[in-house]
């Protein structure tokens, strides 16, 4: 029985000059990357292959609508490897442009269309949260079925991840926040998933103890203070990402992309809306096991009783990002019934990943929770 893989060759580099001496790159490459971060990192190397700016497709987080824009624009362009430099949004595009066949996108989530992968895709990340520079999933909002869903095969995992710390001094700190609570989720439902290992839970634990760990730096010294620590939230977000791309995300996601796909919430932003109110409904319905050791291990890192780690564990996480209640976002009360309907009909795939299954009248009373 398969436990555990990690696909990607995985390099790393202190400076981005260092990375593009050694990759080599060619005319026949694709970068896919934001129009600033280009010109401040790459914008006197004179590059000779073709770059696309992201962001010229819209600067919200990625959609069919924004995929099938690109492909109209891109499709007759000669290239053959694919250098996605940029956070979660520019990442999950890259890896559709690597099949060989993805338009209409709808019939490719509906599995109408063979999927085959056709170039070679490098991954950079620049945010300390994605984790998807080392796992086959993309997520996108399906603006016509109003959700995000996410996509899992084999041939949209990257070639290539490479991890340059350099990228991440001048991302602003909201980002920084919302990327960064996202590899923690990533962590932990992973690390709950019934498709754990001990391979898993190892990535899951070092990711948990040196986001939580730095996060109480920050909260002590101030926002500047994660500047020394990047490198290790970048390792911490990857570890999340080989974890959670073995065992998979569940509820917290699941939960989350209703939020994200109505109301175009930052994806690790929904996700902490979500995060203790799916814990605690957890803790609701069983007791002891993989709950119980996760709360232990989360009250030795951040100094609190056992009593209170879900109440402890959000005022550390408000110092970096406030957790808001969800009719902050405009969402109304009537709609957590419909927000219930679409993680059961559309979030298959995540809620099989669940501590404990978890039905619709739970997830109305979470959403209820919450709001």
């Amino acid at each position: 029985m398969k436990k555990f893989a990690v696909k990607p060759e995985i390099y790393m580099y202190n400076k981005v000059k260092e990375f593009i001496e050694d990759i080599n790159i060619k005319k026949t490459d694709l970068i896919i990357t934001n129009e600033s971060r280009y010109n401040q990192y790459f914008g006197d190397l004179n590059l000779e292959c073709h770059v696309l700016f992201r962001e010229k497709y819209g600067k919200e987080e990625p959609s069919d609508e924004m995929v099938e824009a690109i492909y109209n624009d891109i499709k007759d362009l000669n290239y053959k490897r694919i250098i996605a430099v940029g956070g979660g949004t520019t990442i999950d595009v890259a890896k559709f442009f690597a099949l060989k066949e993805l338009y209409p996108v709808l019939d490719l989530y509906d599995g109408k269309i063979d999927i085959q992968k056709a170039k070679e895709l490098i991954v950079v990340p620049t945010t300390c949260g994605t984790g998807s520079e080392v796992t086959n999933v993309s997520i996108l909002e399906l603006r016509s079925r109003k959700t995000k869903k996410g996509m899992a095969v084999e041939e949209m995992y990257p070639d290539k991840a490479v991890l340059i710390p350099e990228l991440l001094e001048k991302l602003p700190f909201k980002f920084f926040a919302t990327s960064s609570l996202d590899a923690l989720v990533h962590a932990v439902e992973s690390l709950l998933s019934p498709k754990t290992s001990p391979f898993t839970e190892m990535y899951s634990y070092k990711a948990i103890e040196t986001i939580l760990k730095s996060y109480k730096i920050i909260a002590e010294n101030g926002e500047e203070a994660r500047k020394p620590l990047l490198n290790d939230l970048l390792l911490a977000s990857t570890f999340a990402g080989i974890s959670f791309g073995n065992a998979g995300c569940a509820a917290v996601h699941a939960m989350s992309y209703p939020l994200g796909g109505i109301y175009h919430v930052p994806h690790g932003e929904a996700n902490y809306a979500m995060f203790t109110g799916v814990l605690e409904k957890y803790g609701e319905k069983t007791e002891g096991g993989k709950l119980e050791k996760l709360n232990k291990f989360i009250c030795d890192v951040i100094g609190c009783s056992e009593e209170n780690v879900y109440e402890e564990l959000e005022n550390l996480l408000n110092k970096i990002l406030m957790k808001k209640p969800l009719r902050e976002y405009g969402v109304k009360e009537e709609e957590i019934y419909e927000f219930a309907d679409s993680v059961i009909e559309n979030q298959g795939r995540l809620m099989s990943n669940n501590y404990v299954e978890l039905n619709r009248d739970d997830l109305i009373n979470i959403y209820k929770k919450l709001w």
